[in-house]
Order: structure tokens, then sequence, then C-alpha cells
């Protein structure tokens, strides 16, 4: 379609390209916190998502996300950067409604090049139940492209990653090693059965795994996207004052993922989530599933957190819908992330 390929554009790509979650916490404790009595969700602590009551019956979820290209595939590229936007409104238990493009591209790629992606992220909203309405475009040497999201949910059916409760299981609707297989492939060693397993997740929305959720009301819920499975469980035991409690062996993996760990890949994003979480994560495993465990996702799976006498009733829903779901650990009282 275009004889420039889009990586050799970008630095880093995908939600590797991502602010350190350490540097965003220092950012954001500058902040005075917006307060207001219909803002349900804000910087006080922030979430996947903003929301804001409209009335007892609707509130409004709003999100946007955008990031380098992971792919040289152009509509690749477009949907996976939809996905990860709009995945962001269904970890809050919403709906999308509106999304607008965030662009940003270099003068040189062709208008075929450019149409690829938006008629692929148009393609994916209107998937996640929502309509692509416009946006705003800027030249720019690296590519960027993304969107941001409106959405629908209940004032009451709000999930956030700050209620996880003791007793609690955990579970994870995708598998893990997007960052490192996509790291590994731009360097030129690629394990395709890996691949197509990364392309075909990171362009899965989380609209069936939200509305099999739904009805069994989870504690907290939040997708795991650039901070890693290790920062991500970090945000929901420090939010909720609890100690998450994983086990290493039940942890679903991508193939070729954890090869590539073992040969030494890895992204920048490794050692800013590290950065990040080390402080709270106690780990008996090998570096390898360390790394996997640190590797930043894009368009990743929901980390739920839900009674464990809910648990069997959610494996069945999933199950019924053939959907993937993992049980990967546990609630405990105490505080931070242990590996084991």
């Amino acid at each position: 379609m275009t004889a420039v390929k889009l990586t050799d554009l970008a630095k880093s790509g995908g939600c590797a390209a991502k602010f350190s979650a350490a540097r965003l916490e220092e950012l954001v404790r500058g902040f005075v916190p917006a307060v207001a009595e219909n803002l349900l969700v804000g910087l006080a602590p922030s979430d996947d998502a903003a929301v804001y009551r409209l009335d007892d019956d609707r509130a409004l979820v709003f999100t946007l996300d955008f990031f380098p290209p992971l792919v040289d595939d152009p509509a690749l590229y477009g949907r996976i950067a939809a996905t990860n936007a709009l995945n962001d409104v269904f970890a809050m238990g919403g709906t999308p409604l509106l999304a607008l493009s965030i662009a940003a591209f270099p003068e040189s790629l062709s208008n075929e090049t450019l149409a690829a992606i938006f008629g692929a992220a148009d393609e994916q909203v209107r998937a996640a139940g929502g309509l692509l309405a416009g946006g705003h475009t800027l030249r720019d040497e690296e590519p960027k492209y993304g969107l941001a999201v409106v959405g629908t949910v209940h004032p009451k059916g709000v999930w956030t990653k700050s209620a996880a409760q003791p007793g609690d299981a955990l579970f994870l609707t995708k598998p893990l090693g997007t960052g490192l297989l996509l790291h590994a492939a731009r360097e030129g060693r690629r394990h395709e059965e890996g691949l197509a397993a990364a392309y075909a997740q990171m362009t899965e929305l989380s609209r069936e795994a939200a509305d099999a959720l739904r009805p069994i009301e989870p504690n907290a819920v939040t997708d795991v996207t650039g901070f890693g499975l290790l920062g991500h469980a970090h945000e929901m035991a420090d939010r909720s004052g609890v100690r998450i409690s994983l086990d290493a062996a039940a942890l679903p993996i991508l193939p070729g993922a954890l090869d590539f760990a073992r040969d030494g890949v890895r992204t920048g994003g490794d050692r800013r989530n590290r950065e990040f979480a080390g402080h709270a994560v106690g780990a008996e495993v090998s570096e390898e599933l360390l790394a996997l465990a640190y590797d930043p996702q894009t368009a990743g799976g929901l980390l739920v957190a839900l009674p464990a006498a809910k648990a069997a009733v959610l494996v069945a829903s999933f199950q019924e819908r053939g959907l993937p779901l993992t049980r990967i650990g546990r609630v405990e009282a105490g505080q931070g992330v242990t590996l084991a």
C-alpha cells in the first residue's frame, strides 16, 4: 500500500510509548483535582476514564488514547489504536457513543495510507456501538493516531480499579506478551504464530467481556495496557487498600513471548514499569516471567476482581460466549502485589 514502513517513522509504538506511570503520578500530584458533586471519577483518584453524572440514570464516560504505530499495515494500526481507546470505556462498565480522531501524520504519507487508518478505526468504532464523528489532524514527522471517546453508563454501574475486596478472585481476559512480540519483530525476530495471536487480541474489543461481566457486578475492573500486569495490579491494590496475590503459573501467555523474554528482549516500557511498581512488588519467579508481568500491553485484557462466590458464574458466562478468561490470583488483606 505504501513504500514507507510506519514503524520506521516511530521511536516506539503502541502503549510502550506511554509516559512512565511514576512520572504521571508526580505530575498529577501537582494538580488541584476538580471536585464536583456529579464528577464521579476524575483525578482523585484517576482511573481508565473520567465519569460525569448527568442525572439519576445516565452518566458520561470520557477518555482519550493515541500512540505511534506499532505495526506497518495502516488498517491494522488504525484498528488497534481505536480498540485501545474504546476499551477504556468498556473497562469502566460503559458503552461507547461517540468518537473523534486524534491524528498527527507526516505529509509524505499517501492519502491511501491515511484513508486505511481512518477507515479501519471507523469500522471498529461502529463495531463497538458508537460513531466516529470527526477529529483533528496535525503535521508531524512521527505518526500518531487514536481516539477521544464518549460513552454512557448508569451512575450505579461504574466500575473502578479502587474497590477490590479481600476474598475476591482475580481474572484476566487476554493473554500477555504483546510488547515482547512486537519489539522482537522490530528487531527482525518474528514469531508468526505469536504475532498473529497478538494482532487478533489487540483488535478484539472488550465489549463482549463487559457484557458478560455486567450482570455479575464485579468489585473492581481495569484494563491491562502500557503499565503491564504488575503496574495495573499495583494501581488496583494501592487504591483499594489491599494486597493482590498473582499465581505466576496461571498467567496466560501469547505464543513465543516467554521465549523472547528468556532471550533478553525488553521494551523501554519494561524499565519504566519496574520503576513505577517495583517497590510494591514481591516476586519469587524467574526473570523471564517477571519480564512478562512487566511487559507493556496494547489493547490488553480486563483485570477483574469479584467475590470468589461469583467466580463459577463468571467462568460459565465466558465459556458460554466462547470468550477467553483465566483466573490468575486473589485479593487479600494487606498491601502490595506478590507474584509467586
